[in-house]
């Protein structure tokens, strides 16, 4: 017998928080979130996504069994922006049953008629720096600290009920070289000089940069991102959430930030220091000594992992994209990174993909989200 339960107090919300690592328990590719994160996902206090969105997070049981979560999430600003009418769902994991698979999906899809929603997509989160998309292949890689694990029968489900392909990423692992890009640094300082720009990690601390550079930072990364599939415009107290989940595990030996002679950010480029290995150990949790290993990782990292590089549009083609690559291979060189890995780059961002071109790497990993018209789950 299976049976829906809304996530409506703390002993489900744990149960939520916690499933992902009862299901992919033994898995050495599975990489958990947070538990903290996963803790405030329905918290509006914490989690400033979902303000004035409405979200919901269920719980299905079958015979007693916990066996699978989910969350779904209509984004008010996604639907003012497009002439389709969604309801996103999220945070799905659940074992391989059909009937689980459609009752789970078909909660989603009951919240989202109510709201008035007419197509369910996803997995997509809350907004852009959230976890995105479906793994269909990969499967023998471990993820990344950004991205989500999915055993193998999951995107095989989805196609089963009917759901179709929607945006499609691809994550390559780099070659780290023996010695920096001398025709990309030549390049950088030439460009440093006639565009005029200064690196603010050169000058200032990590943190005095979000606190005084924070709004312009978002400013070039919604206009960088803005019109890519499924883009959410990071605004208000939503900044505060990602400055902090940033903030918290950046290097500035990996972080670029470039502003012009007018003092606004023409370009930035993050790459993170991977956490992987602590968060395995630890089971998502930095508390009583899990934050230790975190800071170990973060101060002397032997993996990275490729974020966000964004650029102002005035500079688009103005090859400034170089100035940042510059800064951070060199140091990744000079630091003997062992792996490079970058995080989900749409298929259709021939800008980013673009910027990498020099480099050696591989495909590692593909992932997508899925949608159906809604109806068909729940009748």
């Amino acid at each position: 017998m299976l049976e829906i339960r809304e996530v409506s107090n703390k002993k489900q919300l744990k149960l939520f928080a916690k499933y992902p690592i009862q299901l992919y328990k033994g898995c050495p590719y599975y990489v958990p979130s947070l538990r903290s994160d996963e803790m405030n996902t329905f918290n509006p206090k914490k989690n400033f996504n979902i303000k004035n969105n409405p979200v919901k997070g269920f719980l299905c049981y079958k015979d007693g069994e916990l066996v699978g979560r989910i969350a779904g999430l209509v984004s008010k600003e996604e639907n003012s922006r497009s002439e389709e009418k969604f309801v996103r769902f999220s945070r799905f994991e659940c074992v391989d049953d059909e009937e689980v698979f459609k009752a789970l999906l078909g909660a989603v899809e009951k919240f989202g008629k109510e709201n008035g929603a007419k197509i369910i997509h996803g997995p997509w989160g809350f907004n852009d720096t959230d976890r995105e998309g479906m793994l269909t292949y990969g499967f023998n890689e471990r993820s990344t600290y950004a991205t989500n694990y999915y055993y193998p029968y999951f995107h095989k489900r989805m196609e089963e009920l009917g759901f179709t392909g929607e945006s499609k990423w691809v994550e390559r692992r780099f070659v780290v070289p023996d010695k920096p890009y001398e025709r990309i640094n030549e390049l950088a300082e030439r460009l440093k000089r006639k565009l005029k720009l200064k690196d603010l990690t050169d000058e200032m601390s990590v943190k005095d940069i979000a606190r005084y550079y924070g709004d312009k930072w978002f400013d070039t990364l919604n206009e960088a991102y803005g019109e890519l599939d499924g883009y959410v415009p990071i605004a208000g107290n939503a900044k505060t959430n990602v400055l902090k989940q940033f903030a918290t595990i950046i290097n500035p030996r990996y972080l670029s930030v470039l502003v012009d002679e007018n003092d606004d950010v023409a370009a930035f480029g993050v790459v993170l220091p991977s956490i992987c290995q602590p968060l395995i150990k630890h089971k998502g949790k930095l508390f009583p000594t899990g934050f230790i290993s975190v800071l170990r990782c973060i101060k002397k990292p032997r993996e990275l992992e490729m974020a966000l590089i964004g650029i102002k549009k005035e500079y688009k083609n103005s090859g400034v994209n170089a100035v940042v690559i510059s800064k951070i291979m060199n140091n990744v060189v000079k630091d003997k990174i062992e792996n490079l890995e970058s995080n989900p780059m749409l298929e259709t961002n021939f800008d980013i993909l673009q910027q990498w071109k020099f480099a050696e790497y591989e495909v590692v990993k593909k992932r997508q989200t899925y949608r159906k018209d809604i109806g068909s789950l729940i009748g």
